[in-house]
């Protein structure tokens, strides 16, 4: 079924709207031959630093939020029940952790990436190597993120999943190309609360639409057994959701994503000072669990709702749930909206992931940091990445990959507990080597990759293995590597 005409204009002004305000930020180029290179890092790449703490608390939310939230989250609740909600607390959890483990030692040097710490504590190789895994790493998993936007315009237009894709991050890469690190945080902050505000009226329709409401749902949803379970006691390894895993392994992924990850980080340093970076990240997170929240109350309307009118065929992906139902059941002119929303989304995760790319890529290998010490030269090679990044995304967007949120996120897991096992490693032990460091690394990955291949074990306990394997393997190695150099001496 395609979208109706007033809806179809409505997500096209909206594309076009959005691009235009990201191309507000563009910096003239008479201000660049003024300034230095530091200048027009820390201005492209950091927004030169004069954004507020709600501004960054917003732009962190939309950038951890992809359109594989908006459809994924739901449809984790239609088929199941409300137990993902365990996650997002210990999402919470770990960012209070990041506040006191981190996010100090970023402020002790004026960087510019996260791995610049990482130099200063090991060295220049191990800043490669830690940039390295964040860019694979990065690139992978917000290619399936993409690939959720075709799914969208597939149900919406009916048109090829290869084109939606080459639209929305075309208009992407124009305005992050242009604008930098300011047009991504306030396009951000336009595209969160057009999202926010959508999931709020499709929640309200969509009660408003089951017969009998509220009532309603609690009666379908008894019957259907546990649909409207949030915390799950049991302990085991092979459960994804349970109290335990939620907590401890939503606290470990959140401090590897929001503490380890460029994309993330980004954000936390381009902000005044320390405390302005503080209330942003914790802010965010109460914000993150509101609205994961109301996300999988609409799974579980949507759930309701199918009793009445069936939305899925046989054998459908329940990923396609809501968009379905937005092109179907919800009214002219605010289904456009709905769906702008989605898009929205969508290309506000692109753009800051294109940007923190494009950073990392400049800023942390020293033949691309020493290309250029004139500005202008500088910012076109900055601007270049974030060309080459962007084609490198719409790749992997083309790839079809399988159940959208969970994959994502589990692709994420598979190396980030060997990069926040690095960065606990310099923060926690003084003793702990450049080669230690890299050894521990090697065998976090490697543990984690064995018990992904080989055991049952859920992927939300992935970052919590790779991360205290590569922390006690690197400590042990370092140690020993000393105690051989002392010997040789």
């Amino acid at each position: 079924m395609r979208i109706h005409p007033l809806d179809l204009a409505i997500v096209i002004a909206y594309l076009l709207a959005v691009t235009a305000l990201g191309m507000r930020f563009r910096r003239p180029r008479k201000d660049i031959a003024g300034s230095n290179r530091d200048s027009v890092s820390l201005d492209y790449f950091l927004g030169g630093r004069t954004a507020p703490w709600w501004a960054l608390a917003l732009s962190i939310v939309a950038t951890e939020t992809s359109t594989l939230t908006i459809i994924g989250t739901p449809a984790i609740a239609y088929g199941g029940n409300l137990t993902f909600l365990q996650l997002v607390i210990g999402y919470l959890i770990g960012r209070i952790l990041i506040v006191f483990l981190l996010l100090p030692g970023y402020f002790r040097g004026q960087f510019l990436t996260a791995y610049a710490l990482i130099e200063k504590r090991f060295g220049e190789k191990m800043r490669a190597v830690a940039a390295s895994t964040f860019l694979i790493t990065r690139a992978i998993a917000e290619g399936v993120r993409v690939s959720a936007i075709a799914l969208v315009v597939s149900v919406v237009l009916g048109t090829s999943e290869h084109l939606a894709v080459v639209i929305v991050i075309a208009l992407t890469i124009v305005y992050t190309f242009e604008g930098g690190m300011k047009a991504v945080i306030w396009t951000d902050v336009a595209q969160l609360l057009l999202y926010l505000t959508g999931s709020a009226v499709t929640f309200w329709i969509l009660l408003h639409r089951i017969p009998g409401g509220w009532t309603e749902v609690t009666e379908v949803t008894s019957a259907a057994g546990h649909k409207l379970q949030v915390f799950d006691f049991t302990f085991d390894l092979a459960t994804k959701y349970t109290f335990w895993s939620g907590l401890i392994g939503g606290a470990f992924l959140t401090m590897a994503s929001h503490g380890t990850d460029q994309t993330i980080v980004q954000r936390l340093l381009a902000a005044r000072n320390e405390g302005d970076s503080r209330r942003a990240l914790v802010t965010s997170g109460v914000i993150v669990l509101i609205q994961f929240t109301i996300f999988l109350l609409i799974g579980v309307l949507l759930y309701v709702f199918a009793q009445h009118t069936p939305l899925l065929a046989p054998g459908e992906r329940t990923d396609r749930i809501l968009p379905l139902f937005l092109v179907r059941e919800m009214p002219e002119g605010l289904a456009g909206l709905l769906l702008a929303s989605i898009v929205a989304v969508a290309m506000s995760n692109a753009s800051g992931s294109l940007n923190s790319l494009a950073a990392s890529s400049v800023l942390d290998f020293s033949k691309l940091r020493g290309h250029s010490t004139d500005p202008v030269r500088f910012l076109r090679l900055s601007r270049r990445m974030t060309m080459v990044w962007g084609l490198i995304l719409m790749c992997f967007g083309f790839i079809k990959w399988g159940p959208l949120l969970e994959t994502g996120l589990t692709v994420a897991s598979l190396p980030f507990g060997s990069l926040l096992g690095l960065f606990l490693l310099g923060t926690l032990d003084r003793r702990a080597s450049a080669a230690g460091a890299l050894i521990g690394m090697f065998a976090g990955l490697t543990a984690v990759l064995c018990v992904w291949r080989f055991t049952p074990i859920a992927y939300t306990w992935y970052v919590l293995i790779g991360c205290l394997t590569t922390f006690a393997f690197g400590a042990a190695a370092s140690r020993i590597h000393s105690a051989g150099r002392i010997g040789n001496e």
